[in-house]
């Protein structure tokens, strides 16, 4: 597997919206394509336009994969680019408290 990065701008009105989203991502990427994709993790952006888009980290065996996972989850997936290298220079921050 190959790792891609998956730009979603501005595909949720809420964060209620978004977690429903992230909901069937998980259930189509652990029920019905396991081998073929696995979600690493996100990052929530706050859209200039109120609405939230996320910047996705996941393993797939392919970018059709990727495309195919979020027609079935009912995902955007505006842009999906594979990643050469990871630098790490710390760790993820922790989350703010809500």
């Amino acid at each position: 597997m190959e790792t891609y990065v998956i730009l979603r701008r501005g595909a949720w009105g809420s964060p209620d919206e978004l977690q429903q989203a992230a909901g069937r991502s998980r259930q189509v990427g652990d029920d019905e394509m396991s081998e073929d994709i696995r979600w690493i993790r996100s990052y929530v952006l706050s859209e200039a336009d109120g609405k939230l888009g996320t910047v996705c980290i996941y393993q797939a065996s392919s970018p059709e994969a990727i495309r195919d996972h979020a027609s079935r989850a009912g995902l955007a997936a505006d842009e999906v680019v594979p990643v050469g290298d990871t630098v790490v220079v710390r760790p993820d921050p922790a989350p703010a408290s809500a």
